[in-house]
């Protein structure tokens, strides 16, 4: 499925330099730069693959791997390191929220693929969206950002929704493809500039 092929280009992308920044502001060594980058844009895809017996696109094609070296040279040539507060970088927000809405909707495309229900669909979706990014940040010992930032695995869990109803009503095709993403992404940069949180107990 092409469509399902461009979002997990795009999400392979925007999370690899997402992971790089990330990586850049805790101080890593390159080998630890690329082990974060390559969780981050890969990780939600091997788990995502796993859990729908597949073999993992990471581990059969070189595509997925070259994407996040080419995404760290470039951001390394492009001097994005030098950048100061990352978490409110415009290139952070923007990269880590396209991954996000582009994961969502191809992990639920893989759900739909395999015959999943709506609830393994979300799932997917979910997992493939914040799983390498879960990943990430277990590795650095840090709080997930899924558990702490405006929405964030909302906007996963919205949008694997919209996929599946779509994909039930028959609106399959580049434009609903297309909506999908700009609603998913509109809605997550909306959620964190105007700082929407779920309600928190205590």
């Amino acid at each position: 499925m092409v469509g399902l092929e461009v979002a997990e280009i795009i999400g392979i992308i925007a999370f690899a330099l997402s992971g790089f920044l990330v990586a850049v502001r805790d101080r890593l060594d390159l080998l630890g730069i690329f082990i974060a980058s390559f969780l981050t844009a890969l990780g939600g895809g091997v788990l995502r693959d796993t859990v729908s017996d597949r073999i993992p696109f990471t581990f059969s094609h070189l595509l997925p791997t070259l994407l996040v070296i080419g995404v760290l040279i470039l951001s390394i040539l492009f001097k994005l390191h030098l950048k100061d507060s990352i978490e409110k970088n415009f290139y952070f927000i923007i990269s880590d929220s396209i991954g996000l809405v582009s994961f969502s909707i191809s992990g639920a495309f893989v759900g739909l693929m395999v015959d999943f229900n709506i609830f393994g669909v979300v799932m997917l979706g979910l997992a493939t969206a914040v799983g390498g990014g879960v990943m990430r940040d277990i590795l650095l010992n840090k709080v997930p950002v899924l558990l702490t930032s405006e929405l964030y695995g909302s906007v996963a869990i919205i949008v694997s929704i919209v996929v599946y109803v779509c994909d039930k009503l028959g609106f399959v095709g580049y434009i609903p493809l297309s909506l999908i993403f700009i609603f998913g992404l509109s809605f997550r940069l909306l959620a964190y500039y105007k700082r929407w949180h779920l309600p928190k107990i205590g």
